[in-house]
């Protein structure tokens, strides 16, 4: 019975999800590589809001500037999530 239920703890988590988001880059925090997004409507993940995202891997967030509008990909893994292939897109 014990080694059923280890078993089962072991169990493979479904692999992470991906969403595309658009906004607006609001804050930059050097430090923590997170940026401050103002996106709209991402997936079924999440509403339009403003909230801190984290950025991976280090060279996306050096691309970033407060105002930039941005195309990207959210990956979200159960209750981890970051902000990943960002396309800096022109002003309308």
């Amino acid at each position: 019975m014990l080694a059923l239920l280890l078993a089962g703890c072991g169990a493979k988590q479904p692999p992470p999800k991906r969403y595309n988001m658009q906004g607006e880059i609001k804050a930059l925090d050097a430090a923590g590589k997170n940026a401050t997004i103002d996106a709209g409507p991402i997936g079924d993940w999440m509403s339009a809001m403003t909230m801190e995202y984290p950025i991976k891997p280090d060279p996306e967030f050096a691309k970033l500037h407060v105002g930039d509008r941005i195309e990207a990909t959210v990956v979200v893994n159960d209750l981890k999530y970051y902000v990943t292939e960002i396309k800096v897109v022109p002003k309308p």
